[in-house]
């Protein structure tokens, strides 16, 4: 038989399956709690919407357009009401500067291809989001702990990269309500992120999945509106903005985009005509239709929802969990993590949960680029009720509370 091993491009054999596409086949399981999947609850979906806007397509004339093939760039009204969006948090940019992508995957798949050659080192938080590990894996690069507290010099990272044989090419993280750690970047960090970006003369790709996910506590600008502000507009600008409509209006359509300078994007077009030509045509009028008729008000609708599941998950981590772990406390988004006892290990608490209190969450581990920190663990809120929330972390924490009586 042929032994396909031998034929696969080596970067094939750093592609792993994702723990959290796997652990969403626990949502079919009428009686496992999850926390595992960090995706929109559908019954927050605004359906109705999205039944007019097709329904508008395909009883006017732009039905032809929609079926039909489409420019590389992006559905130009589209385009246009993203400018318009991001303009309002201090983002300047032409409707040129958006490139539209098939969801915010897509974005960093992309951004990982231009920017990476083989052993080139990219810097990410630690831990970091699993989907970017996994887009970025694919171009064989090596990955550095980006540190915002001062603690590493840019010759440091120089010097690590250089020894691996390849170069620092990029910074990448979220810096709102991160995924897992829903943590965010204080206005200092972003701004010390900045200044280290002009000394390693690198790309900053700012992951925005979440930025609209705010409950409480003040807005920082973005990182692409602060190097904006300081550089006199976007073309001088080293940041790439990305962002999508998966955790707003609906991640089924996939449809997300990027924001940057036109020599970035030129970049990108080149590669959609090579890779799928362009996104879903009718997909992306849809979205236009439906955010520009009711995005805020949309917006408003799941941020009441969410940040009442976020509360209760805190409310019942507080109750329940026994003192010696810790969690953050997330001022948006969607997830809280916790971080076990040392010696723990959250895949091993995982299956325990599974079999006995038919709880879900993520290990931790898989967020990090070396694999460590297993006695981690990050939850989602955004599907659970309150009452399924307090349920949960109840049991939760006592699976926990008997694990660390049982290791002492």
């Amino acid at each position: 038989m042929l032994d396909w091993e031998q034929i696969f491009a080596t970067r094939s054999s750093r592609m792993r399956a994702s723990e959290i596409r796997e652990l969403l086949k626990l949502l079919d399981q009428p009686d496992i709690i999850s926390f595992a999947g960090g995706i929109p609850d559908p019954a927050l979906f605004p359906d109705v919407a999205f039944k007019e806007a097709y329904s508008e397509i395909f009883s006017s004339a732009q039905v032809g357009s929609a079926l039909q093939y489409s420019v590389s760039e992006g559905y130009k009204p589209l385009r246009e009401w993203i400018a318009r969006d991001v303009a309002k948090i201090g983002i300047d940019c032409t409707p040129d500067n958006v490139f539209i992508t098939s969801g915010s995957q897509q974005a960093l798949d992309y951004l990982g291809k231009l920017f990476l050659s083989p052993n080139d080192t990219a810097l990410v938080t630690w831990p970091t989001y699993l989907g970017a590990l996994s887009a970025f894996n694919a171009y064989e690069p090596n990955y550095d702990q980006l540190s915002l507290n001062g603690n590493r010099t840019p010759e440091a990272y120089r010097d690590t990269a250089a020894k691996t044989g390849g170069a620092v090419k990029f910074a990448y993280l979220s810096a709102d309500f991160s995924n897992p750690t829903g943590e965010t970047v204080d206005l200092a960090g972003r701004e010390k992120l900045l200044a280290l970006a002009d000394e390693l003369d690198i790309a900053i790709l700012e992951d925005a999945a979440y930025q609209h996910l705010r409950y409480d506590g003040e807005a920082i600008p973005p990182i692409m509106a602060l190097d904006i502000a300081r550089r006199g507009g976007i073309e001088n600008t080293r940041t790439i903005y990305s962002g999508s409509f998966s955790k707003t209006l609906a991640p089924g359509l996939r449809v997300g985009f990027v924001v940057a300078a036109m020599p970035v994007i030129r970049k990108l077009v080149l590669m959609k005509q090579a890779a799928d030509l362009h996104s879903s045509t009718i997909n992306q009028i849809a979205i236009e239709h439906v955010a520009s008729r009711g995005f805020d008000a949309q917006v408003a609708k799941i941020r009441s929802v969410y940040s009442k599941r976020r509360d209760a998950m805190l409310a019942a981590l507080d109750k329940y969990m026994p003192k010696t772990a810790t969690w953050t406390r997330p001022e948006g988004g969607m997830f809280v993590w916790v971080t076990l006892p040392e010696g723990m290990d959250g895949a091993e608490l995982l299956a325990k949960s599974i079999a006995t209190e038919k709880v879900a969450f993520v290990p931790g581990r898989a967020f990090y680029a070396d694999g460590s920190n297993a006695n981690t663990l990050r939850m989602s809120f955004s599907c659970a009720d309150e009452a399924m929330i307090d349920e949960g972390i109840k049991r939760l924490g006592r699976l926990i509370s008997n694990a660390i009586r049982a290791a002492a």
